[in-house]
């Protein structure tokens, strides 16, 4: 059931080592129980379950547009006994989303490669807006010049590492290629870069 569930957000057999590489990357990158985080993408919460476990009650808040996506994360939470963390799980679009909260991190997990130009804007201006002055937004993307692609009806892009921190600094942000998700301990093989997002 949990494949089942699970292939709403990528290869169902696949979950298990992305839920590992999730919560052993952001505390990497030392995120800590008491830091709020937000998950751009939540999904089903394949990751969100271990961040969410980790996290202080209350700290941790998804973002998903996909209301019946959403209702299966929901169903996640309540079989891992979790509910009692009460996390913050939005069916939203990110434009217009207004949380009026900083955030220590942001997290976006095979996301922005699924974004079109245009909805990347909005990602982006939404980070600047949310996230504390010296919080970090981490993202995996396809560097590259690759034939755009598809995936359950939306995109799979590539786009240069320029591109990114193009649009990035329009918003007032910097960003860093900071390595493969395989330097990262991810088991399987793939082209993506994981980025480190900044204020300026």
């Amino acid at each position: 059931p949990k494949q089942k569930r699970h292939a709403n957000v990528g290869a169902p057999e696949l979950y298990k080592k992305s839920r590992d590489f999730q919560i052993k990357f952001l505390k990497v990158m030392r995120l800590m129980p008491e830091d709020y985080l937000l998950d751009i993408g939540c999904g089903t919460l394949v990751g969100g379950i271990p961040i969410i476990r980790y996290l202080e009650k209350s700290h941790y808040y998804g973002i998903e547009t996909r209301p019946d996506v959403l209702e299966e994360a929901r169903k996640e939470l309540l079989e891992s006994k979790l509910t009692q963390k009460t996390p913050v799980l939005l069916s939203e679009d990110i434009s217009s989303v207004n949380l009026e909260r900083e955030f220590n991190y942001v997290w976006a997990h095979s996301v922005l490669i699924h974004l079109k130009n245009e909805i990347l804007e909005d990602c982006f201006a939404f980070v600047s807006n949310n996230l504390s002055k010296q919080g970090k937004f981490y993202a995996n993307v396809n560097i590259g010049n690759r034939k755009d692609d598809s995936w359950q009806g939306f995109p799979v892009v590539w786009r240069t590492l320029d591109f990114y921190k193009e649009v990035a600094s329009s918003y007032g942000l910097t960003v860093q290629d900071i390595g493969s998700r395989q330097e990262f301990g991810l088991a399987y093989q793939d082209d993506h870069r994981m980025l480190k997002i900044s204020n300026k």
